[in-house]
């Protein structure tokens, strides 16, 4: 039997698949969770973050919080991307022109996204990066288009993702992204490639801060409440 009909016949089990750095960031944020609710000691937390660190698979990430309520709540699926928006949800003017003309334009570090960005590249490249972006609305469309040209679009990992398109003689293609956060920022990305190439996807390792800052600022709150008892 070839190893390719082996893996058919016997999947790996859940606890054996190698542990993703999203995975190994969820059982630290419960970790988090379970100091500042005082149900472990600032040594045991330091201690089994460290082993978090350093697991290799699922089943030994799940080790340090086996004795957590965490680990007994039931996880929820990803919602998903909020639908499209409405006609007239999102102004028709934008709030950003970027336009490559034999050029190129680009638009990244930490600026402010607004509702609508369009994007031209007519034998010109553009690249919208809003892995350091502020995020002042929740949903964001970007209408592309690329005659000969490119458009680039890169996001932050833990934002939603969606796309609506095509290439004409050319490439439109933008990955889609649920985001576990039903309030974290959706972008959209629609347009057209004509003899060009229009693409979005999620930058790895970048996070929107605002979501992270939120979420700390509630561990801090918890912590407080803790330490004031």
């Amino acid at each position: 039997m070839d190893l390719q009909k082996q893996t058919a016949a016997t999947p790996t089990p859940v606890a054996e698949l190698r542990a993703s750095d999203a995975e190994r960031d969820r059982i630290a944020d419960i970790l988090r969770e379970a100091l500042a609710e005082g149900r472990l000691t600032a040594d045991e937390h330091a201690e089994r973050v460290e082993g978090v660190l350093a697991a290799k698979t699922v089943g030994e990430l799940e080790v340090f919080i086996r004795d957590l309520p965490a680990a007994h709540q039931r996880r929820t699926a990803p919602s998903g991307a909020p639908p499209r928006p409405t006609t007239g949800a999102i102004p028709a003017d934008p709030d950003d022109n970027l336009v490559a003309i034999f050029s190129s334009a680009t638009r990244r570090g930490r600026w402010r996204a607004g509702r609508r960005v369009h994007a031209y590249a007519i034998f010109g490249s553009v690249e919208i990066d809003l892995s350091e972006a502020l995020f002042e609305y929740q949903q964001v469309m970007i209408k592309a288009f690329a005659v000969f040209g490119n458009v680039e679009v890169r996001v932050p990992e833990n934002v939603s993702l969606r796309g609506t398109g095509a290439g004409v003689l050319g490439n439109f293609e933008v990955d889609s992204l649920d985001s576990p956060d039903p309030d974290a920022p959706v972008v959209y990305v629609d347009g057209w490639a004509v003899l060009g190439n229009i693409e979005g996807r999620p930058k790895r390792g970048k996070l929107v801060a605002d979501i992270l800052d939120r979420v700390q600022r509630k561990v801090d709150k918890n912590l407080r409440k803790h330490l004031d008892r």
